[in-house]
């Protein structure tokens, strides 16, 4: 296949992949609360930097779906300033394989989490501390799985769009990994933190 043929399929892939994951966890939210009665999504203390993150963050997933979708019927690569690569259909054919396997981890541990599953910082006591399975290789598997999906991004769109992407987006994890992990220690005290001292936050 020529090199524009592995552009034009990896440019397709990208706009369905991020418009089924917008779907996907949309579906999940809204099913998780009509069944329950409360949202699993919680942005913090209004005005906070957990707050301000994920506002951020969700413009960032809005921005690369609307380009993504774009990019399939209208020439915009030039004003993402996509970069021309050696091996740039190898690079790009990477960046999908990572995606997918971003995909695979972050359902894995959505499903693993069942119940217990929150998106952000959870107000309300009484969540299981979760230490086994994925969480006994990381203590942030779900964040480990994003970031690999930004990562996988960046390769199969190289250009500074996307660097800019995965810049503000490993930024805004980090920062969130952080304070969710500061909300349970203060949860959960010595308990977690002899599970900090055994698995680490990332690998």
């Amino acid at each position: 296949m020529s090199a524009s043929g592995i552009e034009s399929i990896v440019r397709d892939f990208l706009a369905l992949y991020f418009l089924m994951i917008g779907l996907h966890y949309t579906s999940i939210s809204l099913a998780l609360f009509d069944r329950m009665g409360f949202s699993h999504i919680h942005y913090g203390r209004r005005g906070s930097r957990t707050w301000w993150g994920r506002h951020l963050f969700n413009l960032f997933r809005a921005t690369i779906l609307v380009v993504c979708l774009v990019r399939v019927v209208w020439p915009i690569d030039p004003w993402l300033g996509v970069v021309e690569l050696p091996f740039r259909p190898f690079i790009e054919v990477s960046g999908v394989v990572l995606l997918l396997l971003s995909f695979y981890v972050i359902d894995y541990v959505h499903a693993y989490m069942h119940m217990d599953w929150r998106t952000g910082i959870d107000p309300e006591p009484g969540r299981s501390l979760l230490t086994t399975g994925p969480f006994a290789r990381s203590r942030n598997p779900m964040f480990m799985g994003i970031l690999l999906g930004q990562l996988g991004f960046m390769l199969a769109l190289p250009s500074l769009f996307s660097l800019i992407c995965w810049i503000v987006g490993g930024v805004v994890i980090v920062q969130q990994a952080m304070a969710e992990e500061r909300a349970l220690a203060a949860q959960y005290g010595e308990r977690y933190a002899d599970y900090r001292r055994q698995v680490p936050r990332w690998l």
